[in-house]
């Protein structure tokens, strides 16, 4: 499987804090299944802003020490990028990576609140022809509160990107609804760990999966996981299914 979210660098953001917990987080990935990881820190204005350049020797230190301790695991370069009105000119002059220098540019926002600048940032990275990917819409209390908005989103050509963990609860009960709500009905294009710290996501992932197949079958899994999260790595188009409209009266039940 191919991971397109983690915070496994040490020493960038609040994942891991040193090399080994890093090595730690990457031998658990491996034995879960994981052979492909985009390593994405957190890049946030004023706040979380290491270099590329610094990024790609932490992750050069870590492929070393992968291949003497024989962890088969292939690393890769980006950034969770958090949602500013500079995102464009943050890519374009090399501040920030899209995933793995690809046409794909992962994004989050504030938990809590929809941004008013939203759209405009949308509007930014397409400019600049790259694709957005939304981070974790499930965790987003305006996308709990009313999921179709995600529609709009995606019809300005926005991809998403959810959590394996909130699969199982681990960001709460909300998240947990919201997400299967996404995944059945066809909003979700990827899956990542989001993973900060050893003993949490890839640990739990025979538990994951087992809910994952159950939920939309073995086939769509695949997608989710391998089929499209290649195509990122390799900066390929995807073919994109249409979501289907959540019937918010039945969604409204559930909380």
């Amino acid at each position: 499987m191919i991971d397109i979210h983690s915070h496994i660098v040490y020493d960038v953001d609040d994942g891991s804090k040193d090399l080994e917990s890093s090595i730690n987080i990457l031998k658990e990935a491996s034995i879960a299944g994981f052979n492909k990881i985009i390593l994405t820190p957190h890049y946030m204005e004023d706040y979380y802003t290491v270099s590329k350049e610094e990024i790609a020797e932490r992750i050069k230190v870590l492929k070393d020490a992968c291949k003497k301790q024989e962890v088969d695991v292939e690393l890769y370069q980006g950034n969770e990028i958090y949602i500013t009105n500079h995102i464009d000119e943050y890519i374009k002059e090399d501040i920030a990576s899209s995933l793995n220098d690809s046409k794909y540019v992962l994004f989050e926002t504030p938990l809590n609140i929809e941004p008013s600048n939203l759209i405009e940032v949308i509007y930014k990275i397409k400019e600049i022809g790259k694709v957005p990917v939304l981070a974790h819409p499930e965790r987003y209390s305006y996308i709990q509160s009313n999921p179709n908005k995600l529609l709009e989103f995606f019809e300005m050509g926005v991809l998403f990107q959810a959590n394996y963990g909130s699969i199982i609860g681990l960001y709460g009960r909300n998240a947990k609804k919201t997400v299967k709500l996404l995944l059945k009905n066809n909003f979700i294009h990827f899956l990542g760990s989001d993973v900060h710290r050893e003993d949490s996501i890839y640990t739990s992932m025979e538990e994951i999966m087992s809910e994952l197949n159950k939920l939309i079958g073995e086939e769509k899994v695949y997608e989710l996981t391998e089929k499209n999260t290649e195509k990122i790595l390799n900066d390929e188009v995807l073919e994109i299914e249409e979501p289907s409209q959540i019937k918010l009266g039945f969604f409204s039940k559930l909380f």
